[in-house]
């Protein structure tokens, strides 16, 4: 959030005294932000919440939604940002109330990591802030802010969360599968599409084009650059690279398909939702399997993750239990 919060008996103040001065208490709608959420002393006004929910509209429009679907979508957005800045507020109000600081060298020092992780000069990042309708110091203000609840976090729940041996020695055996070796497949894939709404002809013109791909294969082609050429799928610039899958993460149809495929073979031409598609098996890597003692940093990271997760939604109800939180429609 880009503005400090004001406390309610000063804004009221503040608000009256406007009035007064405009001489038009009936305005005031035109005078003040309406406040939509009360959050113990603080508030969250009306422009905060649509800046926050901005780029999300404008990424809503740009996918054309049916008005329905969007507007739905815009309402439930909406709800879930304003509770976000709720939380943001209780957990900064925290912050102030256990005096957690952070020190601003070391925002400083998080600021120029960002810019060399992104290879960025000083007037780079401003500009780019500016795209985005920042400024520097707003922005550095926000990182503060974010440096502040995690540390925060730290103390309350993180600090009071241990795995034991035992945890993770359960966890192993409740898992075993998932420790068993297994395969991976590199898949690649060519599709041509066909519309819904396709008559018959358009189906056969999809269908013939696709075995006509399948035949300058076996005439020796090269899969990804045919995909290159002819693919309709988001995957056609990178030669139809689908990346790596276990069977279980593929489609039941893909699942048969692929179990009967050997490495460079591609499959029969397969009819999806999508239109007319084959893959091919680039690939076939065998994943060796994990003894407890390899899985057990892996296993211990993931409880970590897990119990942080989920004793912070529990501290954060906690939080909000003992305030003072009005949500103004």
């Amino acid at each position: 959030m880009k503005t400090r919060s004001i406390p309610i008996k000063l804004f009221g103040f503040l608000f009256i005294l406007c009035c007064l001065v405009s001489g038009v208490v009936a305005g005031y709608a035109e005078l003040a932000d309406r406040i939509v959420a009360i959050v113990n002393d603080d508030v969250i006004t009306l422009s905060e919440l649509d800046e926050a929910l901005e780029p999300y509209v404008r990424q809503v429009r740009e996918a054309h939604y049916p008005p329905g679907a969007g507007r739905e979508m815009l309402f439930k957005l909406r709800q879930d940002i304003l509770n976000k800045m709720i939380d943001e507020k209780l957990t900064y109000q925290e912050t102030e109330r256990l005096h957690v600081s952070v020190d601003e060298r070391d925002v400083d020092q998080h600021i120029e990591q960002i810019k060399s992780e992104h290879f960025l000069t000083e007037e780079e990042l401003r500009k780019s802030l500016a795209a985005e309708g920042y400024t520097l110091e707003e922005y550095r203000e926000r990182i503060k802010e974010q440096m502040l609840q995690v540390k925060l976090i730290n103390i309350e729940v993180k600090s009071k969360i241990a795995v034991t041996e035992k945890d993770i020695r359960d966890y192993y055996e409740e898992h075993r599968k998932d420790y068993q070796g297994t395969q991976r497949y590199h898949l690649r894939t060519i599709l041509i599409r066909v519309p819904p709404s396709a008559d018959a002809d358009q189906k056969k013109a999809a269908l013939e084009e696709i075995e006509s791909i399948v035949k300058d294969f076996k005439s020796g082609a090269a899969f990804d650059e045919l995909a290159k050429q002819y693919s309709q799928d988001g995957t056609a610039v990178a030669g139809g690279d689908l990346g790596l899958f276990t069977l279980n993460e593929l489609s039941a149809e893909f699942q048969e398909t692929v179990r009967s495929m050997a490495e460079g073979q591609i499959s029969p031409v397969l009819q999806t939702p999508k239109g007319y598609q084959i893959l091919m098996l680039q690939e076939i890597k065998k994943i060796p399997g994990k003894t407890l003692k390899e899985a057990r940093i892996e296993i211990h990271e993931r409880l970590y993750r897990d119990l942080v997760e989920e004793k912070y939604k529990v501290w954060l109800k906690a939080l909000r239990d003992r305030s003072y939180v009005k949500i103004i429609q």
